[in-house]
Formats: structure tokens, sequence, C-alpha cells
């Protein structure tokens, strides 16, 4: 029997549309991107926002409990990669983050008509197979 995984989309835009997105998500200029999000019932959340966000929950519950709290923590104090994390967004379905492959088809395809444009830099699917991702450092301070 082969197991279902679920999905989610992300993509990464353009500095200044996300710089936009992050200011004010329903903007004028970003009319066309919430279009397909309404459709699909989505939402966008900025990586690096979730990033700082993991770290303050860590923080005020206690990072014992939190297993990447190290590595977070230094991704965001990064320039580079804070750079890469504040344009790079992850879309959720009816609040969920990960979501059955024919809601991350549908939502994808939507989406590829804005790619590569002054919005929309790239896309990406990923799935919840292990194999296919990256797996969190054995020490997260590196």
């Amino acid at each position: 029997m082969s197991r279902k995984w679920d999905y989610q989309i992300r993509i990464n835009l353009s500095d200044s549309a996300a710089q936009l997105l992050r200011r004010d998500p329903k903007c004028e200029e970003m009319a066309s991107l919430a279009v397909i999000l309404k459709r699909h019932n989505a939402t966008l959340k900025c990586q690096f926002d979730a990033f700082a966000d993991y770290v303050t929950e860590a923080e005020k519950y206690g990072v014992k409990n939190y297993p990447l709290y190290e590595w977070t923590k230094a991704t965001i104090l990064d320039p580079v990669k804070k750079a890469k994390y504040l344009k790079s967004f992850s879309l959720y379905v009816g609040s969920k983050e990960v979501y059955p492959k024919c809601e991350a088809d549908t939502l994808e395809a939507d989406l590829k008509s804005m790619a590569g444009s002054e919005m929309i830099t790239q896309i990406f699917k990923y799935d919840t197979n292990p194999a296919n991702n990256p797996q969190p450092p054995a020490n997260s301070t590196q």
C-alpha cells in the first residue's frame, strides 16, 4: 500500500513584492495574487516571520521543548539567510500548513500564471515524505 503524502506550496517573491506583502497584504499591487489565494481559501506566511514566531514561542515556553530553537535562532540572525527567508512565503490552505496533493496541484497551476513575473520569482511544491526533505541538523547549533 502506498502512502499518500501531504504537500505545501511555497513561493519566492521579488524584494519589492515581499516588502509590499509583509507591510500590507491587501495592497492593490497584490490584487492578482489575492484573487488566486481567495479562490483556494489560501493565506500566505512569510518564512522569516514563521521562524521568528517559533523562536519567540520557544523563548516564552522554554527552549528545551523546541528542538530546532538554536538552528532557527541562528538562521534569523544570519543576514544572508534573513534576506532569503524574507522573500519566501508558505501557502496555507484553509489554515492548514500541508494539504492533499490535489489541492497543492490546483493552487500551483493557478500560481504558474504569475511565475517569473515581477511578483513571483519561483514556485516550489514540497511533500511531507522525509526522504525528500532535509532533516533537522544533528547538532542544532550548526
